[in-house]
C-alpha cells in the first residue's frame, strides 16, 4: 500500500507539468488567432497592393505592345512568373522592378506611385 502512495505523490508533479504545459500551449494558440483575426485589413490592403502592381505592369506591357514572353526574355525570366506577377499572385524582385520600369520607359518610382494611388 506504501508503494502504491509514493506512486501517487510522484506523479502529481508529472501531471501537473503536463497540465500547465497544455494550458500555455491554449494561450499561444489562442494569442494567434486573434492576431491573425485583427490582421485582416493589413491582408485586405496587402492584397489590393499586389493586385494593382500587376494591373499595372500589365496596363503598360499592353501599352507597350509587348507580349509576356517578350518581357520573360527581357529580364531573364520565365512567361510564368511575369503571368504571376500580372494576375497579383507573386510580385517582382526589386531588381526585376527596376528592370520593368527600364523597360516601359518610365522611372520605378513611377511605376510604384501609380501603385499607391490605386489604395
Amino acid at each position: 500500500m506504501e508503494t502504491s502512495v509514493t506512486v501517487i505523490w510522484t506523479m502529481i508533479p508529472i501531471v501537473i507539468a503536463l497540465i500547465g504545459g497544455v494550458v500555455i500551449l491554449a494561450i499561444l494558440l489562442i494569442r494567434a488567432l486573434v492576431k491573425y483575426i485583427r490582421s485582416k485589413n493589413v491582408r485586405q490592403d496587402r492584397e489590393k497592393t499586389r493586385v494593382s502592381l500587376g494591373e499595372s505592369i500589365r496596363e503598360h506591357r499592353t501599352r507597350c505592345k509587348m507580349t509576356q514572353e517578350f518581357v520573360a526574355e527581357s529580364l531573364g525570366v520565365s512567361r510564368q512568373a511575369v503571368s504571376k506577377w500580372e494576375n497579383g499572385t507573386s510580385d517582382p524582385s526589386t531588381s526585376n522592378l527596376i528592370a520593368l520600369a527600364k523597360l516601359f520607359g518610365i522611372s520605378a518610382e513611377e511605376l510604384l506611385r501609380e501603385v499607391e494611388d490605386c489604395l
